[in-house]
């Protein structure tokens, strides 16, 4: 069905639609807009079914429907109010009738910029920008602001305004971090599901700090991610960091990571690399001897409380564990054996290997030259070992022509530095 067709039968039967939400932003911010979302009001779910037949409900706990229009599949929502009854998001008593007005609807959002709509004539063009609350200004003034005091109703908005400031690059203004820091108690007892699906949209900005900045300055990093929270005032060797202290270097390293891959997945291992050093005796630092092994326990109690999924965790544990010795080793077999197991992972090495670099400030001849040494590594199987080799035998000799692949290549190395 066209857009136009679609309009003009709601409009017919007295309804009213417009385009709401991300649509409107992104196009006010010269950004592409993705998908379209609607919402119809003036009609009750009768009789916009009646106008529809067939058409596929998706909504549970409120009037949501899929429709092709122009070939997309779009969501059409029904204009709804919500009233808090109860305590996180499903504390909401919804009505959706014929006498909520698209206005009502858009004063239940949660950020200005993203309670504006476009009402649409009968012929599909638009009609007026409706933007009760200032969006347009705030997109304009790269600002961050709750439609209201509604804002607190649902206390993952806390998160998804940290998001929305990542995302957009935008400051979340100094009334809506008090309403974040107004949330902390009930966002601790979210799902943690809902955490998680924050966590992961953050971390598809192009500057992901910005996130976990943001929930700091509003005083809810501890309580959502206190892994990282840990890592504040955690001092380290102003040789090798002179970013500052722990924190300061896992921001500044997920956002270098994240300037060279959209791979959420490696993002996250560069997000966790250093989670060790928030458990490091104070007696100790600036030195963090052991974070390594640490930061693996750090990691399994957030998946305790979280169930990252699999491939995070993987990926998440090999840069752990690896990352210090990683750019350092010496030892032909070891830097075999770490080629093999990085080729292994369920992303790719070199994706991989933007933390290692980051982290190091460069990375090593055998890093450098992996598509290389991998294909020869591998080519190496136990199908070619001397045949009168059996079991365990077969294994060492895989080994062993490996190390000495990694040390004619060494010598290699070498002979080209000489030059």
């Amino acid at each position: 069905m066209e857009e136009t067709q679609f309009v003009r039968r709601v409009r017919e039967a007295g309804g009213r639609v417009a385009i709401v939400g991300g649509w409107v932003r992104d196009t006010l911010r010269g950004v592409k807009p993705k998908d379209k979302d609607y919402v119809v009001s003036g009609l009750d779910e009768n009789d916009f079914c009646g106008l529809f037949p067939g058409i596929q409900k998706v909504g549970r706990s409120f009037p949501v429907f899929l429709l092709e229009l122009d070939g997309v599949s779009s969501e059409i929502a029904l204009a709804r109010t919500e009233r808090k009854s109860g305590t996180g998001y499903l504390g909401f008593e919804i009505r959706a009738d014929k006498n909520v007005a698209l206005e009502d609807d858009l004063s239940r959002r949660d950020t200005t910029i993203n309670a504006m709509a476009l009402e649409l004539f009968s012929d599909g063009t638009p009609s007026r920008r409706i933007d009760l609350f200032g969006g347009e200004e705030d997109i304009r003034s790269c600002r961050i602001r709750a439609v209201s005091e509604r804002f607190l109703e649902d206390p993952v908005r806390a998160l998804r305004a940290a998001r929305q400031a990542a995302v957009f690059g935008f400051t979340v203004e100094p009334r809506t971090i008090d309403f974040m820091s107004a949330c902390r108690e009930e966002l601790m007892k979210e799902p943690q599901q809902r955490i998680f699906g924050e966590l992961s949209r953050a971390l598809e900005a192009s500057r992901p700090s910005v996130f976990f900045l943001t929930l700091e300055r509003a005083r809810l990093l501890d309580a959502i991610f206190p892994e990282l929270f840990a890592l504040i005032g955690k001092t380290q060797p102003v040789a090798f960091h002179p970013e500052g202290d722990a924190f300061a270097h896992t921001m500044a390293t997920v956002d270098a990571v994240a300037e060279r891959t959209e791979n959420i997945v490696v993002r996250f291992a560069a997000l966790v690399h250093d989670l060790g050093k928030g458990t490091t005796p104070q007696s100790m630092l600036p030195h963090h001897y052991g974070h390594e092994r640490r930061g693996l326990d750090v990691l399994e109690a957030w998946n305790r409380r979280m169930q990252l999924p699999k491939v995070w965790l993987q990926v998440a544990e090999f840069v752990i564990a690896e990352h210090m010795r990683a750019s350092r080793l010496k030892k032909p077999g070891k830097i075999a054996e770490l080629l093999v197991a990085l080729s292994r992972l369920p992303v790719p090495a070199k994706e991989v290997l933007h933390v290692f670099c980051v982290d190091h400030g460069g990375l090593p001849p055998y890093f450098e030259r992996y598509d290389a040494l991998i294909a020869e590594l591998l080519s190496i199987r136990g199908g070619d070992a001397p045949k009168e080799l059996r079991g365990e035998a077969v294994g060492a000799w895989i080994r062993s022509q490996r190390t000495h692949c990694i040390r004619m290549a060494a010598k290699h190395w070498q002979d080209e530095m000489k030059e």
